[in-house]
C-alpha cells in the first residue's frame, strides 16, 4: 500500500512540475531559465528532499550537463553570426542553388536551409534568405509559398537534429549520448525529414494563396556584394562537423584506425570543443576584410544568444538531475526489450511539450530530463540507443510548430501568409516532418 502511494505521489509530481512548466511559459511569459530552476527546487520539495539535498542535486546537474557543451554552444553561435554578417548565408544559398539548377529551386532552397540551420537559428535563417525566396519566385514564376515553405521545413529539419545546434546538444549532454553518432545519424534521419518539406512544399504550396503585401514588406533587401568564395563559406560548417564525425568513426570499437597517430590525431581534433574552435577561426577569416568596426560586437552578439541558450540547457540538466531521485521506471510497467516503446514515449512526450508551449528548445531538454532515468528501463543503453533517443526527442520537438511558435510568426508574416494559410502549410508541413522522423528512426533501430 505504501509503494502504491509513493509510486502515486511521484506521478502527481512528474505531471504538476510538467504543467507547470507549460503555464508559466505559455500563459505568464516566465523565461524558461526560471520555469525549469523553479521546477526542480519544487520538484525537490515534493519528493521530500532536504534544502541541501535540493541544492547540491541542482548544482551538480547544472555543472555536469554545460561541462562539455558549453563551449560548444558558444563556438557555434559564433560561427553562425559570422555566416550571418558576411553575407556567407548568400554564398551558400546561391551555391547550392547553381548547383541543383533553377528548375528545381524550391529544391535547392530547401537543402540551403538546412545546411545554414546547421550553425544558424532557424528564424534568422528564414529572414535572411526569405529576399532570395522573393527573387527566385520572380524568376520562375513558381509560386512564393512553395519556396516559402520549401526553405521553412529545410532550416527545421537540421534544427532539431543536428548538432551543433543548440537542442541537440542539450538532448546529447543529458542523455550522455556520444555526439559524434548523434551527428551521423542526425543527418541520416534530417536528410530525408527535410526532403519530405520539399515534397510537401510541392504538393500544398500552389494551392495557398499569398496576401497582398504592403508597399513597406515588398521592398527586397539588397544583396550586399561580397568577395567570399563557396569554399571559405562552407569550411566553418563543414569541418567541425567531418572532425567530430571522424572521432567517432576511429573511436568505434573495432578501432578501425587502430591507436596509430590518426587515432590520437582524430580523437583530438574531433573533441567537439576543439572542432568548433577550429570552426571558428574558419568564420574570422570570412571577416578578414571587414572594418574592423564593423565587427567589434559580432562575437559580443553571439555570446549573448549563446549565454541564453546555455542558460536554458544548464538549467534543463538541473531538472534532470532532480527527476533523476524518482523511480520513474517503476512508474512506467515496461519490460527492458521495449526500445521502441520507449523512443516513441520520448517522440511523444517531446511532441505535446511542444505543441503546449512552442519552444523546440525548451521541449528537448525537458523531455531529455523526463526520459534520461528510463533509457535502462528501455533498454535503450548503447552508444546507438542513446543517439536515436535524442533524436526521437528531436522529432517529437518539431511536431508541431504553430501559433505559440515564434519561428511560425517569422515564416508567415515573411511570406506574406495569413494565420489560416500558415496552419495549412507550414504547420501541417511540420507535423509530417516529425512523423517521417520518428518513422525512419524507428526503422534505423530494427536495423542497428
Amino acid at each position: 500500500m505504501l509503494i502504491i502511494q509513493n509510486l502515486s505521489m511521484e506521478i502527481l509530481v512528474l505531471a504538476v512540475v510538467v504543467l507547470f512548466i507549460i503555464i508559466a511559459t505559455v500563459k505568464f511569459k516566465m523565461h524558461p531559465i526560471f520555469s525549469l530552476t523553479l521546477a526542480a527546487v519544487a520538484s525537490g520539495f515534493m519528493l521530500g528532499l532536504s534544502p541541501k539535498e535540493i541544492m547540491s542535486t541542482i548544482g551538480e546537474g547544472f555543472g555536469k550537463t554545460l561541462s562539455g557543451i558549453g563551449l560548444v554552444i558558444a563556438f557555434g553561435t559564433v560561427i553562425g553570426i559570422y555566416l550571418e554578417k558576411t553575407g556567407s548565408t548568400q554564398v551558400l544559398a546561391n551555391s547550392i542553388l547553381k548547383l541543383i539548377g533553377l528548375k528545381r529551386s524550391p529544391l535547392a532552397i530547401n537543402l540551403a536551409g538546412y545546411v545554414i540551420s546547421i550553425p544558424v537559428f532557424c528564424d534568422s535563417g528564414f529572414i535572411i534568405l526569405s529576399s532570395l525566396n522573393k527573387a527566385i519566385s520572380k524568376r520562375t514564376g513558381i509560386p512564393l509559398l512553395v519556396f516559402a515553405i520549401s526553405l521553412a521545413t529545410g532550416l527545421y529539419a537540421a534544427h532539431v537534429f543536428v548538432p551543433p545546434t543548440p537542442g541537440p546538444l542539450a538532448a546529447a549532454a543529458i542523455l550522455e549520448a556520444d555526439l559524434g553518432l548523434v551527428l551521423l545519424l542526425g543527418l541520416a534521419v534530417s536528410i530525408p525529414v527535410s526532403l519530405t518539406g520539399y515534397f510537401w512544399a510541392r504538393v500544398i504550396g500552389k494551392s495557398l494563396v499569398e496576401e497582398k503585401a504592403s508597399t513597406e514588406e515588398t521592398l527586397e533587401r539588397e544583396e550586399v556584394g561580397t568577395s567570399i568564395t563557396p569554399v571559405q563559406a562552407f569550411l566553418p560548417l563543414l569541418v567541425p562537423i567531418v572532425l567530430i564525425a571522424m572521432k567517432s568513426v576511429v573511436n568505434y570499437p573495432t578501432f578501425p584506425l587502430g591507436k596509430t597517430w590518426a587515432f590520437h590525431f582524430f580523437d583530438f581534433l574531433g573533441n567537439p570543443i576543439i572542432a568548433l574552435l577550429i570552426g571558428v577561426f574558419f568564420a574570422f577569416m570570412l571577416g578578414r576584410k571587414t572594418p574592423s568596426k564593423e565587427k567589434e560586437g559580432w562575437v559580443a552578439e553571439a555570446f549573448k544568444q549563446a549565454g541564453s541558450i546555455v542558460l536554458i540547457t544548464g538549467a534543463g540538466g538541473a531538472f534532470g538531475a532532480i527527476l533523476r531521485t524518482i523511480d520513474i521506471a517503476s512508474l512506467i510497467n515496461l519490460e527492458s526489450s521495449s526500445g521502441i516503446g520507449g523512443l516513441l514515449i520520448a517522440f511523444v512526450i517531446a511532441s505535446v511539450l511542444k505543441t503546449a508551449q512552442g519552444s523546440s528548445t525548451v521541449a528537448i531538454i525537458t523531455t531529455s530530463a523526463i526520459i534520461a532515468p528510463l533509457l535502462e528501463t528501455f533498454g535503450l543503453l548503447s552508444i546507438t540507443d542513446k543517439a536515436l533517443a535524442v533524436l526521437s526527442v528531436g522529432a517529437g520537438a518539431m511536431t508541431v510548430s504553430h501559433i505559440n511558435d515564434s519561428y511560425f510568426w517569422v515564416v508567415s508574416q515573411f511570406s506574406n501568409m495569413n494565420v489560416k494559410t500558415s496552419l495549412r502549410g507550414h504547420t501541417l508541413g511540420t507535423l509530417l516532418q516529425g512523423v517521417v522522423g520518428i518513422s525512419i528512426i524507428l526503422l534505423l533501430y530494427l536495423i542497428l
